[in-house]
């Protein structure tokens, strides 16, 4: 198996963010006034694509499945959203009409569509387009684990696709360890029998994981979380 490659980008620190506003102080990076829906202005560090990204053209929010055959992957419900704004004109604002795929293993470490057993198939993967919040919502399953890597789930965002000018930013999202135990000890992740790679052991992790991690919390049999992402445009 190709494992991820090296990481790019870096983390902006807080008086960069504000630099970038223009601002004395950090009054545009958090909603201000009573019902203010200014988006979490926050600045992440990219990281690599990896080997497993296929650009699919799959617009959907449900990405359990394989169209072709519409068996669902098995594993715990997750519930993902991201909230993306954009830094740009001193201010940041919600960013409409980008582009976000997703992809990421199964319960048991497969991805989809990289050949062998897979070849052809497209479940977990997807695309949506932020509407006028910036807001992009998928339904997947809590990601298993491969040699090699922590569990994660990889994202692409871009804006005006096809575009000369348009801009792409892809990264990692990550999962508090912990979490991760439990959710493994379950069926039908608990069928892999491997100790899987904690996030400090991961050397992409290392390099960037700590500002990528997903807050989760528990929506029934699942879970749920939301990942703000400011881009600088």
């Amino acid at each position: 198996m190709t494992f991820d490659d090296a990481p790019t980008g870096r983390v902006l620190t807080r008086r960069e963010v504000v630099a970038l506003l223009g601002l004395a102080g950090a009054g545009l990076l958090v909603p201000r006034g009573a019902g203010a829906q200014a988006p979490e202005c926050v600045v992440r560090p990219q990281q690599t694509e990896g080997p497993f990204y296929v650009d699919e053209r799959l617009e959907r929010s449900d990405i359990r499945s394989d169209p072709r055959s519409g068996e669902i992957r098995p594993g715990v419900p997750l519930a993902l959203a991201f909230a993306v704004s954009a830094i740009r004109g001193g201010g940041c604002a919600p960013l409409a009409g980008a582009v976000v795929d997703v992809w990421h293993c199964d319960a048991l470490g497969a991805y989809s569509d990289v050949g062998g057993a897979t070849a052809g198939q497209t479940f977990l993967r997807g695309h949506q387009v932020t509407d006028a919040a910036g807001t992009a919502k998928f339904t997947t399953i809590y990601p298993g684990a491969y040699p090699g890597r922590a569990v994660h789930i990889h994202f692409k965002v871009r804006t005006e696709p096809g575009a000369a000018r348009g801009h792409e930013f892809t990264s990692q999202i990550y999962f508090d360890d912990a979490l991760t135990d439990e959710v493994h000890a379950r069926t039908p992740y608990a069928r892999r029998g491997q100790r899987r790679v904690r996030n400090d052991a991961d050397g992409l992790f290392r390099r960037g994981g700590h500002h990528l991690l997903l807050s989760v919390t528990r929506d029934g049999a699942g879970y749920t979380g939301t990942f703000p992402l400011a881009l600088t445009l």
